[in-house]
């Protein structure tokens, strides 16, 4: 049978006192994380597609929003559509909006032309530069963000989404 000495006790003791430390120090970081996640949108004013018009990030305070970075020359972009009509009809009574930003460099022109021919029925704008840059860079598309009502970004996805998928996160933050 093993005996402790008292100086053994003393430095189990301190043993335990660390990784009591630890584990708060742990506890803290972890939770500083989870509040630092959302993060505010970025502000942007973009010309419409369709028309032209500047629409800007001010007009939808205070509705839940799916911005999603897209060109008509990408598959999985296109695949996305079907879906993203479908979320605009069924949410849009809840306060919620696709905003769909073209990085296509050749114009307006071929993403009007994508939006009368798939039917489209959310907003498209054209995106610059800065705008993708303000998002973080966009460095693959399809890149989608989730943001809440409070304007914060709870969410990015990078490449194709299923629709379940975000059909789920759109309800959490509807």
């Amino acid at each position: 049978m093993e005996t402790f000495s008292a100086d053994r006790v003393f430095d189990m003791k301190k043993g335990k006192d660390a990784l009591k430390l630890i584990g708060l120090v742990l506890c803290f970081v972890v939770l500083s994380a989870q509040a630092q996640g959302a993060v505010t949108m970025p502000a942007f004013s973009l010309p419409a597609a369709a028309d032209g018009a500047v629409v800007a990030s001010e007009a939808y305070r205070g509705k839940a929003m799916l911005i999603t970075f897209f060109a008509t020359w990408c598959p999985p972009c296109l695949q996305e559509i079907p879906a993203l009509k479908e979320l605009q009809t069924k949410f849009d009574p809840q306060g919620f909006a696709v905003v769909a930003l073209s990085v296509d460099e050749g114009g307006a022109g071929a993403v009007a032309q994508l939006m009368k021919k798939t039917g489209i029925n959310y907003q498209v704008l054209m995106a610059d530069q800065a705008t993708t840059r303000n998002f973080g860079g966009v460095a693959a598309i399809p890149t989608s963000f989730l943001v809440n009502k409070h304007g914060q970004v709870v969410k990015k996805y990078p490449g194709f989404v299923p629709h379940g998928l975000l059909e789920r996160d759109i309800e959490s933050v509807l």
